[in-house]
């Protein structure tokens, strides 16, 4: 394991995250998948703390991978279903909290579509001046930091198996195709691979990505029109990004893509003509990928629409696709993070 101290509590965001701590992360997580691989897969790290899975939305990479991975930490594990629980019988949502805390949870993984949730029990917990870690799994259309983080981890382990760190992506083009507007992993995304140095290209119709959208990744804004959070993010360096209401030039010479889903359970407007026609013109098939660098790789964090932001053979070719290989760095990525926001608790 890595050596570096970490003295991150929470992890909400990865709007400030350092090199360090995006390379302690990768480091961790490489550690990890070298002991998913074996015939025993857990380890005794996390033993006799309790992480509980606060989901108030639907998931299912996401909840399950947390679930996997604190069970290979030997984590005792308590999930939460807002349609079963209290909150029916109008509970609200820091009540709830504090009832995990009361059974002694040690760490809350919590996904709300509301923006800025986790970071309210976060600060909640801090207030109460409890040891309780939390670990944002998708706050509304904030941000998404263990995504972000496992893709990041997917595209290094490709390029370096044995020593993945953020430094290789520098001068790398990586292209974000899709429902940029209303994705959470954007954000995520755009914070960490801009920090490695890499060139990032976001391409979408107008209508899901403004031409202001740029801006918030910009210190000299304040005061983001975007609806991203309730709450103030730390000044960081100018990010410059490439945007595109056309595919091909956030394409040509890319040497990863990434897809998103089109979010039509956030959209309160007709937004695109048809899914056809967007899969028409923004939709990442063979034939588009021929702009892109020969050995490119196409990533998407899932759900997938198939025939909609990816051709169905392409997704399931593994000569392109790395969509699996997102799915398994998830849970090693998960552990990761489980640990080193937990170890210092035991």
């Amino acid at each position: 394991m890595p050596t570096t101290t970490w003295n991150r509590h929470h992890i909400l965001s990865l709007a400030d995250f350092t090199a360090v701590e995006y390379d302690t992360v990768l480091q961790t997580a490489a550690s990890f998948q070298e002991v998913l691989s074996r015939r025993t897969k857990k380890v005794p790290t996390l033993q006799g703390q309790v992480v509980a899975n606060l989901f108030f939305e639907p998931s299912t990479r996401t909840r399950s991978s947390f679930e996997i991975a604190a069970k290979r930490l030997s984590a005792d594990t308590l999930n939460f279903a807002a349609s079963t629980s209290s909150m029916t019988k109008g509970e609200t949502i820091l009540d709830t909290a504090k009832t995990y805390l009361a059974m002694g949870t040690d760490i809350m993984v919590i996904r709300h579509r509301e923006a800025g949730v986790p970071n309210a029990i976060a600060q909640e917990m801090d207030r109460l001046g409890v040891r309780v870690s939390v670990l944002n799994a998708g706050d509304g259309q904030h941000e998404h930091p263990s995504q972000g983080l496992l893709d990041l981890f997917t595209i290094c382990t490709l390029i370096d198996p044995a020593n993945p760190r953020i430094e290789l992506l520098k001068g790398k083009k990586i292209a974000i195709v899709g429902d940029i507007l209303h994705s959470r992993v954007a954000r995520s995304n755009i914070w960490s691979l801009t920090a490695s140095g890499a060139e990032v290209h976001l391409a979408a119709p107008p209508t899901l990505l403004p031409k202001f959208f740029a801006d918030y990744f910009s210190e000299e804004t304040t005061n983001s029109p975007i609806p991203i959070a309730p709450y103030p993010q730390p000044p960081v360096p100018h990010r410059p990004l490439f945007l595109h209401w056309q595919l091909e030039p956030a394409l040509r010479d890319a040497d990863f893509v990434m897809t998103l889903r089109l979010q039509k359970e956030r959209m309160t407007t007709h937004l695109l003509p048809s899914l056809r026609e967007y899969h028409q013109l923004f939709g990442i098939t063979r034939h588009k990928l021929t702009l892109c660098q020969p050995d490119v790789k196409v990533l998407h964090p899932g759900p997938v629409n198939r025939g909609v932001e990816i051709s169905s053979d392409l997704m399931d070719d593994p000569e392109f696709s790395l969509i699996q290989s997102q799915v398994t760095s998830g849970v090693a990525v998960r552990m990761a993070l489980l640990y080193l926001i937990g170890s210092g608790k035991v």
